[in-house]
């Protein structure tokens, strides 16, 4: 039959070509994962961080922990301190696609009443 000739080829090609999307689109998953979980880290770590009282380390730890262009928010609430980690998912080459994470500490006993809002990474 003539008429079938190059039709394996067309199909081998389609089907690489989708398994080449699909393994694309998990990879892109793990990344925003992995990033998803260095804001969690950065939170954690910037919330215990402005609980004590040092802010300058919580803001040093952001950038060396959270992922690239990474936006740190503090909001304090009188007894304790809320913080939010937000960066764009891998890099921003997701468009749209953010990805945060939320810690809260107590402030201790003895340390600074007051941190400046601010966003830094």
């Amino acid at each position: 039959m003539s008429g079938d000739r190059g039709a394996v080829t067309v199909e081998g090609a389609i089907t690489v070509c989708s398994l080449v999307v699909v393994v694309g689109l998990l990879l892109s998953t793990v990344a925003a994962m992995l990033d998803q979980l260095r804001c969690a880290d950065a939170a954690g770590e910037a919330a215990r961080l402005l609980g004590r009282g040092d802010e300058a380390r919580a803001h040093e730890s952001v950038g060396r922990l959270a992922p690239d262009g990474a936006v740190l928010t503090v909001d304090e609430d009188g007894t304790g301190i809320s913080v939010t980690v937000r960066a764009a998912a891998l890099g921003g080459l997701l468009p749209g696609i953010d990805v945060s994470a939320d810690a809260y500490a107590v402030r201790e006993p003895g340390s600074e009443s007051e941190v400046s809002n601010g966003d830094d990474a």
